[in-house]
């Protein structure tokens, strides 16, 4: 471990990332679902500010990134900040019960203050909560002195939830994808996958994972994400489809937005399109960096909600010391 100087922070960038593939396996004995995810990194980050404390407490202050409102559309006069959730706060926050998680884990008295400069939309399948709780864990780790190894980490992130551990994975030869099985829990990284470009929206309403699980149904012929990833290493030409999520049946039920976006970009020249995750973001693949930019600014003008450009990237944590 790398020695920090006590006026030194460390400074994170944890990325989001999209499902490319989601498939229901099975219904587990302990209520979850065994899946089969194909899940890339994608360049919106959160920002984590991370130093160490004397005493042994968890200070946690949390806010949205300055500039997030601007990328509301804000036809029609609405309010855009309407479209930003609450941020939950101390123990509500999958950061502070990660760090606490460590802390028993380790039996350290040490204690921490993080400030979370959140860009990630919440309730919206971009795995902004599990890519800070992994990034808490790796700072704490650091700035406690622990030693432990990614491996230990990735053991008390599987208790923090399903997608945590995808943002412990070592990029393999750049890439940022992984194949998740089990609950997610079970990574396969994958090298030589192809750089993509895509157009994000989170509607105006987010959507609760438990509340879309608990509306799914496994098929009885899953689909395998294998023709996918071989789709992509040829070039993507098939791609549009072989997406698959199963989630966004269920997610549609629960509110009109999935099928409204569904339609808007089946209107757009993409490779292909779908929800991330559980809802309620959707995702459109671009031919290039240019048609992402120009189907993003049309986007913009409709009101539909927060929209991103956004590419692959590989997704390590960056982590950097900078002076308080």
């Amino acid at each position: 471990m790398d020695y920090l100087p006590s006026d030194a922070a460390i400074v994170i960038q944890t990325p989001a990332k999209l499902n490319l593939f989601l498939e229901l396996l099975a219904k587990r004995p302990d209520g979850f679902h065994e899946i089969e995810t194909l899940m890339t990194a994608i360049n919106i980050y959160d920002r984590l500010y991370v130093t160490s404390l004397s005493e042994g407490q968890t200070q946690l202050t949390c806010r949205w990134a300055s500039g997030m409102e601007a990328l509301t559309a804000s036809r029609n006069g609405n309010d855009t900040a309407a479209n930003l959730d609450t941020l939950p706060e101390g123990s509500d926050n999958i950061v502070w019960k990660a760090v606490e998680l460590l802390r028993q884990r380790a039996g350290t008295a040490a204690g921490i203050a993080i400030r979370l400069v959140k860009r990630i939309p919440a309730a919206a399948g971009l795995g902004g909560a599990s890519s800070d709780a992994a990034a808490a864990l790796i700072a704490a780790n650091r700035l406690w002195r622990l030693g432990w190894s990614r491996e230990q980490l990735s053991e008390v992130a599987e208790e923090l939830g399903s997608d945590v551990p995808f943002f412990f994975t070592p990029r393999a030869a750049g890439s940022g994808m992984a194949i998740c099985r089990g609950r997610g829990e079970l990574i396969e990284p994958l090298a030589d996958m192809p750089h993509l470009h895509f157009v994000i929206i989170r509607p105006p309403v987010g959507l609760s994972t438990p509340k879309v699980y608990q509306r799914c149904t496994v098929p009885s012929q899953p689909d395998s994400v294998t023709p996918l990833v071989a789709s992509l290493r040829r070039g993507c030409g098939s791609v549009g489809e072989l997406l698959v999520n199963r989630l966004q049946p269920p997610a549609e039920e629960l509110t009109p937005w999935v099928s409204r976006l569904s339609r808007t970009f089946a209107q757009m020249d993409c490779i292909g399109h779908q929800m991330s995750g559980s809802g309620s973001a959707y995702f459109g693949i671009c031919r290039s960096a240019r048609q992402a930019r120009c189907l993003a600014s049309r986007i913009r003008a409709t009101g539909f909600g927060l929209t991103f450009q956004a590419t692959t990237v590989p997704h390590s944590n960056r982590i950097e010391t900078a002076p308080l």
